[in-house]
């Protein structure tokens, strides 16, 4: 524009808009001038799981808010899709704190009356899931304050194991392992020496986020108790183990020693089943022996038949003889009586000779049979 067209407005040839706006902004700054929120202003709040924190929201109010108190908290979501989540709410004298199933019995006021200027809340027995942004909004017509924290809740190092991983030989490579099975993300992991020299040999190389201890060519000298120690921000855990480096061992005079054992177990179970067979065969034998009885033997004669038979048969032969012939009987053997042993078995061969009591005794023209 040129110079001659330019002069200077006069402050009362304001555009009516900006004068609109100015006294808007000046009736708003009159509106929440008696509000105010006085807690320290925490953006973030680190926790420990199942233990207690306490979100901080005070606030004043003066005589130019008349309208009714109300103190809400509400739990913003990480996904702007979904809506606000009222955790607990103070409303005309009253305290409404099941609007959040997830933190029913968990979730209190830390004043019982927050109209005396504290609507702080505590958490109780904090899990993991209790981590979000927070928000305390304090309402007293006509002002309007609010304050944001967020929570975030750690779970601590828990259930840490220590393990060692490769062969404990002297010039060997191995790796000392530490893990836990708990514990929110950002761990570390540090390995320390308990016995000897209490320092980390100098070929090792440490790990602090996955926990593994290299340890490279291991001598004797390496051997010891070791620990580890997991830790985030919110507390730590430990675990031992014990590394114990040997030298090499034979495996010629080993593996010989199992071939040699593994032979005799052989030879011993081979002798067992053999006895076992043996001892089986001869019970078997001793019972077909015991019952095999033959229906032709006929059963032995008793020695008193077989004397008295032969007696009789002399005193028959007796009464046919004359005095005169007794003389040369009477050297006859009459106490030779025959006995079992004597008799022929059904068994005996027939073509054997006849025993002498068999054969008939002549004696003075008589026969003595």
């Amino acid at each position: 524009t040129p110079r001659r067209y330019r002069r200077r407005l006069p402050a009362m040839e304001l555009p009516p808009l900006a004068a609109l706006l100015g006294s808007l902004l000046l009736c708003c700054a009159g509106l929440t001038k008696g509000l105010k929120i006085t807690s320290t202003d925490q953006p973030m709040v680190e926790k420990a799981q199942g233990e207690k924190v306490t979100l901080p929201c005070t606030f004043t109010i003066s005589q130019d808010d008349v309208g009714p108190l109300d103190v809400e908290w509400v739990l913003i979501p990480i996904d702007n899709q979904k809506k606000e989540q009222t955790i607990v709410m103070y409303s005309v004298d009253r305290i409404y704190n099941n609007y959040y199933e997830a933190m029913n019995g968990r979730v209190q006021f830390t004043n019982p009356d927050p109209k005396f200027g504290d609507g702080s809340i505590d958490i109780l027995n904090l899990k993991s899931t209790d981590t979000g942004t927070y928000q305390c909004r304090v309402k007293k017509a006509p002002g309007v304050e609010s304050q944001k924290i967020q929570l975030t809740v750690l779970v601590k190092p828990a259930r840490t194991k220590c393990y060692i991983e490769g062969s404990q030989e002297t010039g060997r490579d191995l790796t000392l392992k530490c893990v836990s099975q708990e514990g929110s993300p950002l761990l570390s992991y540090n390995w320390r020496k308990l016995t000897g020299t209490e320092e980390l040999p100098a070929t090792s190389l440490l790990n602090k986020d996955t926990g593994e201890l290299s340890l490279k060519n291991a001598s004797e000298e390496y051997s010891g108790t070791y620990s580890c120690v997991a830790a985030n921000r919110v507390g730590t855990d430990d675990c031992f183990v014990v590394l114990n480096v040997t030298p090499p061992i034979n495996t010629a005079g080993t593996i010989a020693g199992a071939v040699i054992g593994t032979l005799l177990g052989l030879f011993l179970l081979a002798f067992l089943v053999f006895c076992c067979c043996k001892k089986r065969k001869e019970k078997k034998y001793e019972k077909e022996v015991h019952h095999d009885i033959r229906e032709d033997v006929p059963p032995p004669k008793s020695r008193t038949s077989t004397a008295r038979s032969y007696i009789g048969s002399n005193r028959s032969s007796l009464g046919s003889m004359s005095p005169s012939n007794m003389e040369g009987y009477a050297k006859t053997p009459y106490n030779q009586v025959p006995s079992e042993d004597f008799e022929r078995s059904s068994g005996q061969n027939p073509n054997f000779p006849p025993s002498k009591y068999d054969l008939a005794y002549k004696i003075h023209d008589i026969t003595v049979v």
